[in-house]
């Protein structure tokens, strides 16, 4: 199993950005955190780096239900989708598979919800 599921696209960054905000909201998830990874590293680092953006979204009825499944399953949350201008300027859309990360851990409560997650995700990921 792989930790996550992608898809390359052709288009703007921006607007590929946009279209992705738009589809996770498709399935009822929310982004609540923007990190633009090209801006952090030139700021911190002063290095140039691809077009590189991770969002973290959250379905928050999924995430009600998994916080009283395992109190601890905030270390995991959000849902971290990556959207990266690649070298030949095509554009990668990739989210976490939330059945490989709950794979660690031990509680079968959880595993119900991360396979409906792990459905909307790929679901937003297949149809961009």
């Amino acid at each position: 199993m792989t930790y996550y599921f992608s898809k390359t696209l052709k288009g703007d960054f921006n607007d590929t950005v946009d279209q992705v905000t738009a589809a996770l909201k498709t399935e009822q998830f929310g982004v609540l955190t923007e990190i633009d990874i090209k801006a952090t590293l030139k700021k911190k680092l002063d290095v140039n780096f691809n077009n590189y953006k991770i969002l973290g979204a959250c379905n928050p009825q999924y995430a009600h239900q998994a916080l009283l499944a395992e109190n601890k399953i905030g270390t995991m949350l959000p849902c971290n989708v990556i959207v990266q201008e690649l070298d030949s300027g095509d554009i990668e859309v990739a989210a976490v598979n939330p059945m490989a990360s709950m794979q660690a851990v031990e509680n079968d409560d959880l595993k119900g919800i991360a396979e409906e997650i792990t459905e909307k995700l790929k679901a937003v990921i297949e149809g961009l």
